[in-house]
């Protein structure tokens, strides 16, 4: 064995090490005993290689996940954070495990209990805490979002920031072809009602991609793992909670680009905008709020 190859080893048993004393760390300090969060399965795992990760929630994504991956594979985010893959049931071929592994996916996550978008992110916040992660970024897997500037946000991280919320609208920021009606509901309504709720100035708050740490989720006066959020609730919550009770938020400059045509999108044009609005208020009011 050479020198070089010596010394890959040593560091390759180094991390191994590190990560299973993290994750035994973990299981005696973290109290979890109120901890709600689905099941789940673990379908691919190759440990914990970063501070930080990015979770990525998918369903039936087709293209536009295996586009935004080998996006995030040239950017090389996987030399920076940990890409973790939230599944909810794809049943489209795209997160075939040897294309995973090719552009650097480091965990796929399957939900296997009820829930939709907020059970699959607890399921992956869970796991993600419990791995000894002291940050997540998320960022939704339709590839409406530039990866980009996914460094900026865990400089944020780094920076002592608890919350980094996604903007198109704010300095720096780009909008393309976002349907009139979203537009208007989210200039007009949606991050108006969360900015005076919750006493901080939000401009683009139905945004998936985001930035939270490991303090901020593990707080008693947050508490995300309740069966509570089970659809978009606990996207409105934390956007209403975590500056309430005085954690530090950011907005940062991003690209949300919509494809012309049909608007990729789980929320239904009627039903789904009602549910958003229903849950916008009462996130607002506080019904979500730790008891």
């Amino acid at each position: 064995m050479s020198v070089w190859n010596g010394c890959l080893a040593l560091r390759a048993l180094s991390l191994l090490l590190m990560n299973t004393q993290l994750k035994e760390l973990d299981t005696r300090t973290l109290d979890t005993s109120d901890w709600q969060v689905p099941e789940y399965k673990i379908q691919l795992d190759n440990g914990r290689k970063t501070k930080y990760c990015v979770i990525i929630p998918v369903i039936n994504e087709g293209d536009r996940i295996m586009n935004m991956l080998r996006r995030m594979h040239e950017l090389k985010i996987s030399e920076l954070a940990d890409i973790i893959i939230v599944d909810g049931g794809t049943k489209d071929g795209s997160l075939e495990l040897p294309f995973l592994k090719e552009v650097g996916v480091n965990k796929l996550i399957l939900k296997t209990g009820k829930g939709k978008l907020s059970a699959q992110l607890r399921c992956a916040y869970a796991d993600a805490l419990l791995e000894g992660y002291e940050g997540i970024v998320t960022i939704d897997g339709n590839n409406k979002d530039e990866p980009d500037p996914i460094p900026e946000f865990i400089k944020a991280l780094d920076d002592g920031i608890d919350f980094a919320q996604a903007s198109r609208f704010i300095n720096g920021g780009y909008a393309e072809n976002t349907p009139l009606s979203r537009y208007i509901a989210i200039r007009m309504i949606h991050a108006p009602v969360l900015s005076i709720a919750s006493g901080f100035k939000w401009t683009d708050s139905t945004q998936g991609f985001r930035a939270y740490s490991r303090k901020m989720l593990l707080d008693p006066r947050i508490k995300p793992f309740r069966d509570i959020f089970v659809t978009y609730e606990l996207l409105a919550y934390l956007s209403y909670r975590v500056p309430k009770v005085g954690f530090k938020c950011v907005e940062l400059p991003t690209s949300r680009v919509y494809p012309k045509g049909e608007v990729p999108s789980k929320i239904s044009a009627f039903r789904g905008n009602w549910d958003v609005f229903k849950i916008l208020f009462e996130a607002a009011s506080g019904k979500y709020n730790p008891k």
